[in-house]
């Protein structure tokens, strides 16, 4: 076997692989553990940031309630049954969403969901409109249903949408299958969303950061109190390519200024993203 330590078959992979087989062997792990197995895969380059981002989150929603990400009552769009067409119209277009808890005398008493596009067919005719003969059932759960277990279900029934209900029966929050997906692979942008330019870079411990190659240095230096110049590269990408000398493949590092920079992702023609750390010792 090639022990080169810059071959996947070295011995830093060999001991991943080892422990990742340890820890499939059956023998009792808690979940702490098969995660800093995981993070262990990463800072090796067997699986990007984005891969273990989501399959942190995937374990996450295994702890995680319904009543932990759920829309409040108080920010609930709901519709009257007794609204006319053009109140509704308003309040569909106002608000940008496509499924809607319709109740009667009081908002505990939900008649059903209302989809926008069923709407369409009232637009522009004579034809009697009662809200109640275009209404979808709707799904009522309890505060402490697991999220797994609700993403479970809404894969299973086709729904999008669930109302949970407190322990006397009244409306506490709704929750979408959007609410709970986001927990495992992050914010779900949509066309209502504002724009938003993501993070370059972000601490993720202390002394520890996760940076875009395209973070601009003066950026960098603000947030990290480091002082590299900008004169010759204008962004964190340039100047530790420099400082390797060539195309850094991903586990690669290099010490630079009192900061380690080991590369995360990168392909055959660009470095896009490092894990950057305080060295030992450096203020």
């Amino acid at each position: 076997m090639n022990d080169d330590p810059g071959s996947t078959n070295g011995p830093a992979h060999r001991s991943w692989w080892d422990r990742l087989g340890h820890m499939f062997s059956g023998e009792p792990r808690n979940r702490d553990e098969l995660i800093e197995e995981l993070r262990a895969a990463q800072a090796n380059g067997l699986l990007s940031n984005d891969t273990l981002a989501m399959v942190e989150g995937a374990i996450r929603v295994t702890e995680l309630d319904v009543d932990d990400v759920m829309v409040p009552r108080a920010q609930i769009v709901m519709i009257s049954a007794e609204a006319a067409l053009p109140d509704i119209l308003a309040t569909v277009v106002e608000s940008g969403h496509s499924r809607f808890p319709v109740h009667g005398e009081d908002k505990d008493e939900i008649l059903g969901i209302l989809l926008a596009k069923d709407l369409l067919k009232f637009i522009g005719n004579d034809e009697p409109f009662d809200i109640r003969t275009i209404l979808r059932p709707a799904v009522l759960i309890p505060e402490s249903m697991r999220l797994n277990v609700l993403l479970a279900e809404f894969r299973r029934s086709r729904n999008h949408m669930a109302l949970v209900v407190d322990e006397y029966g009244g409306v506490a929050g709704l929750i979408t299958i959007e609410d709970v997906l986001e927990q495992i692979v992050g914010e779900i942008d949509d066309e209502h969303d504002d724009e938003e330019e993501p993070a370059l870079m972000h601490a993720r411990a202390q002394g520890e950061w996760v940076v875009s190659a395209l973070t601009p240095i003066a950026d960098f230096n603000e947030e990290t109190g480091a002082a590299f110049s900008d004169e010759e590269f204008d962004t964190v990408g340039g100047m530790v390519t420099a400082e390797f000398g060539h195309l850094p493949e991903v586990g690669e590092e290099t010490a630079i200024g009192g900061f380690l920079f080991h590369v995360t992702e990168a392909d055959d023609r660009r470095v896009q993203e490092f894990r950057v750390s305080r060295l030992h010792g450096e203020s």
